[in-house]
């Protein structure tokens, strides 16, 4: 790895976004397609998706550093790692694991003081999150090329615990996993999250449509109005760079406080 990297290739959108609130987006020069923050990073070559990259294309932008993440992208960093200098970032498995990951990243590309400043300020928005209480039981759901929801090893799981409620599954020792939906059913959360998936139109009355589907009428959260649609067209909980602090998180609270006034 170069001391200082100056042409940065990105592959992981968390990491693309934090590169650029660290001031550091004219040293990224290749992005992946699904790096949509902030809106800058769309302007950057893409190079590749998730699991996928452009080899020719990469050698011919000749990257000091690309980055990457562990888990989906293992196998990608694995081949980059080859022919290029590549670092892989854990994924974070809590909302202080995503600071964690800043304060790492500027370490990587030698700009750690940007990088203990943003955890500090991030840091600071974090704790002015209040719980609002553990009798809250709720279900989370993304869609990832169908229905997935998150175990214990997730951070969107530990951002749930820190606002104050628990989750249908936060038992399950996993990341994610594949609900099964008459066990969501039988479970009766009294609040209900759900996000479509990146780039659809997918709108309230399609989140309708879904519950009726699914017979779900008859679930707390249905009947007391506490089902949330999260806002698109992008990622947003399955998002888990910088602003999943500053945007996600109070988004979150804020409905669940919502949802409790309405028990």
């Amino acid at each position: 790895m170069p001391d200082r990297p100056e042409r940065i290739i990105s592959l992981s959108p968390a990491i693309t976004e934090t590169l650029f609130m660290l001031g550091l987006g004219d040293r990224v020069i290749g992005v992946s397609a699904f790096c949509a923050r902030p809106e800058e990073a769309r302007r950057r070559r893409r190079v590749g998706s998730y699991s996928t990259s452009n080899a020719s294309l990469l050698m011919e932008m000749k990257p000091d550093l690309i980055l990457v993440e562990t888990g989906y992208q293992r196998a990608l960093a694995l081949e980059l790692s080859s022919e290029f200098s590549v670092y892989p970032f854990a994924l974070p498995v809590s909302v202080s694991g995503i600071i964690d990951t800043i304060v790492k990243v500027g370490l990587v590309v030698d700009e750690p003081e940007r990088a203990w400043q943003l955890s500090h300020e991030l840091n600071r928005k974090a704790s002015q999150v209040r719980p609002v209480g553990r009798n809250l039981k709720a279900y989370v759901e993304i869609d990832l090329g169908g229905p997935v929801s998150f175990g214990a090893h997730s951070y969107i799981t530990d951002a749930f615990h820190l606002a104050g409620a628990s989750t249908l599954f936060d038992h399950v020792r996993s990341e994610w996993l594949t609900p099964d939906l008459e066990e969501v059913k039988s479970a009766n959360p009294n609040v209900l999250f759900y996000e479509a998936k990146m780039y659809s139109k997918f709108g309230r009355q399609d989140l309708e449509l879904m519950l009726d589907e699914r017979k779900w009428r008859e679930m707390d959260a249905v009947k007391g109005g506490s089902c949330f649609l999260a806002p698109g067209p992008l990622d947003f909980l399955a998002h888990h760079g910088p602003s999943f602090i500053t945007e996600a998180l109070p988004w979150l609270s804020e409905r669940l406080t919502l949802a409790l006034e309405t028990m």
